[in-house]
């Protein structure tokens, strides 16, 4: 005997209860592989030779930001003095006001802005500083600066020192 059902009646019956029935196989289940969907596809081989990861997460490397490039392009020395409380509130050769602790300074003939790493020969010391003035006008110095890079370099007091110029770019 053999009844025919019609597929739309089946469908019907059957995926409307929210299910489907349908004829499973001891050999069917015995071929087919489970897995699990949250664990990595990776062979247990695979697994064992390869070294497990800390349970406490490392800490993040710190990375210093890379100093600016400097080249330094010409080198000379001399005598610096410093110049500074008389002057505060005028104005310098390049039009800024100057103000106490600024890290500038007075060249005869080295462009605005130009920056120049000053060296005090005595102690070692040593500032970097930004051309916004003209001077010195006295004696044989090479270069005036102002008061907070003097405090820097350990020439207050002395008024005068030998330094070294390291002209940058």
């Amino acid at each position: 005997m053999h009844r025919s059902f019609p597929f739309a009646s089946l469908a019907t019956g059957l995926f409307a209860t929210g299910c489907a029935l349908f004829p499973v196989l001891a050999r069917d289940v015995a071929t087919t592989e489970f897995y699990d969907p949250f664990e990595p596809l990776v062979p247990e081989s695979v697994q064992a030779s390869t070294p497990t990861a800390p349970a406490v997460a490392p800490p993040p490397i710190e990375v210093p930001p890379n100093p600016p490039k400097t080249m330094v392009v010409s080198t000379s020395t001399g005598e610096a003095s410093w110049y500074g409380p008389g002057f505060f509130g005028n104005r310098t050769a390049n039009g800024e006001v100057f103000r106490p602790g600024t890290m500038t300074a007075a060249h005869r003939t080295l462009p605005f802005g130009t920056k120049v790493k000053v060296t005090n020969l005595r102690n070692g010391k040593e500032t970097i500083v930004r051309i916004n003035d003209r001077g010195p006008f006295s004696g044989h110095r090479v270069i005036d600066i102002a008061h907070g890079a003097a405090h820097h370099l350990g020439l207050v007091s002395s008024g005068i020192a030998q330094v070294r110029l390291e002209v940058l770019r």
